[in-house]
């Protein structure tokens, strides 16, 4: 690696070398990120699929949550009209 070189105020380093310094920093504050929200070590992997797993399910659990208030209000609905059509053709010979 050459040193960086000051050109009209500048820093200037071959395209290559600036490239490998961008990811190596990269990694490292991933690496810091990771490890700042305890998601650093072996079990790391385990610990995002775990995650991962977890936030799915509650995903479902949402979307299976919404089908049943949506259910409850169509049947509600239904048996609202059935109970009017009950109540206007006085199938049970009550009202006059």
């Amino acid at each position: 690696m050459s040193p960086p070189t000051l050109q009209a105020g500048m820093v200037v380093m071959p395209r290559d070398e600036f490239e490998e310094l961008l990811a190596r920093a990269a990694e490292r504050g991933a690496r810091r990120a990771l490890a700042d929200v305890g998601l650093d070590g072996e079990d790391a992997a385990h610990d995002i699929r775990e995650l991962r797993g977890l936030l799915e399910a509650f995903n479902a659990a949402k979307h299976t949550a919404w089908q049943t208030v949506i259910r409850l209000v169509t049947t509600g609905f239904l048996l609202a009209l059935v109970a009017g059509a009950v109540i206007k053709l006085k199938v049970f010979g009550g009202g006059q």
